[in-house]
């Protein structure tokens, strides 16, 4: 239709002036046109990229996802894990095969069931696993009394969309189904993720609402990927950051290479929900971005269509930031402010405020 192809070649970062932060934050919503001059990399962000290009495999250089995982597991652990109530490493149903997940019980809470939170990984679909984001998640269950419930999906190019997605959906299920037995709440129950992750989260939202549930409270979609359809790289964004600031466009042009199927034009909403028919129903959402970041436009368009639609949501820009640098709050003031503003709505919509 008109309006699906509208939607895919919206000018960038076009966010309505409508969204609102919460927690005394305010969505920034920059128009692409505007005047106003983009701030300069934040110089502790400027020396954390130099570090993370030491160490982080540069996809589009590598032979092939495998290698790309090599480097991966290569890389340095990280330090100072955060204690939680309780972990526990099970395995649940999937779409074809049984799926590893990760349940994190905070440390404190209060008494009865709890908000859960269906947590998907980022990597761009190909990289990372319950461990790359373990810290993650112990922030997120700690921070907002929670229980989380990490999902590690097949991953591409062995399982190519839409087993991600599939598969996503299906632990999202699995974890309503199974609310009692993991102390949830089901009437208050979210899903969340970063880049590739927070793509997984707003496509099973769409899914939910398709297929006639799970009922969801809430999306947490942290610098999502949005748009894989042929326009993707039409993005301002994509060119303003196209290389410099840790993830390069022509990285997530290799990560959509390795996800999408060949020959498939990426215009199915399970991996561009942008262009779905209607995000009318769809859950309360915060939407991250980073000001530095090749997804930024992509991801404020989206907060834009789903106010448009009448979902509630929360838009907040991280400026002088890049993409996967949510977790770093301990070098970051600007990633700290950014989990404030997410754990902020989140409580809020959970009732937890």
């Amino acid at each position: 239709t008109h309006e699906r192809r509208d939607r895919q070649i919206a000018g960038s970062g076009r966010v309505g002036h409508g969204l609102h932060g919460v927690g005394g934050y305010r969505a920034v919503v920059r128009r692409s046109g505007d005047s106003v001059p983009a701030m300069p990399i934040d110089p502790v962000a400027a020396t954390v990229i130099e570090m993370l290009d030491q160490v982080f495999p540069k996809v589009d250089q590598v032979d092939d996802a495998v290698a790309a995982r090599e480097q991966m597991k290569a890389m340095p652990a990280v330090p100072d894990v955060e204690e939680v109530g309780r972990v526990d490493d099970r395995m649940i149903p999937g779409p074809e095969g049984d799926l590893p997940v990760r349940v994190f019980v905070p440390r404190e809470a209060p008494p009865g069931p709890l908000p859960g939170i269906v947590h998907f990984h980022g990597g761009g679909w190909v990289l990372c696993d319950l461990d790359s984001h373990d810290g993650a998640c112990r922030r997120l269950a700690n921070a907002n009394s929670a229980v989380v419930v990490s999902i590690d999906y097949r991953l591409a190019p062995e399982h190519r969309f839409p087993a991600a997605a599939e598969d996503a959906f299906a632990a999202t299920a699995w974890v309503a189904e199974h609310a009692d037995e993991l102390g949830i709440d089901p009437t208050r129950l979210a899903v969340a993720g970063d880049s590739a992750g927070g793509n997984l989260a707003a496509c099973v939202a769409i899914m939910a609402r398709d297929r006639g549930g799970p009922a969801l409270a809430f999306q947490l979609l942290i610098y999502p990927v949005i748009d894989s359809t042929a326009t993707a790289n039409e993005h301002a964004s994509k060119t303003e950051n196209a290389t410099g600031y840790f993830l390069t466009t022509a990285q997530m042009d290799w990560y959509r290479s390795q996800y999408l199927p060949d020959g498939h034009d990426g215009s199915d909403p399970y991996v561009s929900p942008h262009m779905a028919e209607s995000l009318a129903g769809l859950p309360a959402a915060c939407v991250i971005t980073m000001e530095m970041d090749p997804l930024r436009d992509e991801g404020e368009l989206y907060a834009r269509l789903l106010e448009e639609a009448g979902v509630p949501v929360v838009l907040h820009r991280a400026e002088g930031l890049f993409h996967g640098c949510f977790n770093m709050d301990a070098y970051l003031t600007g990633a700290k402010e950014a989990q404030d503003v997410a754990f902020a709505a989140l409580r809020k919509e959970m009732e937890l405020e």
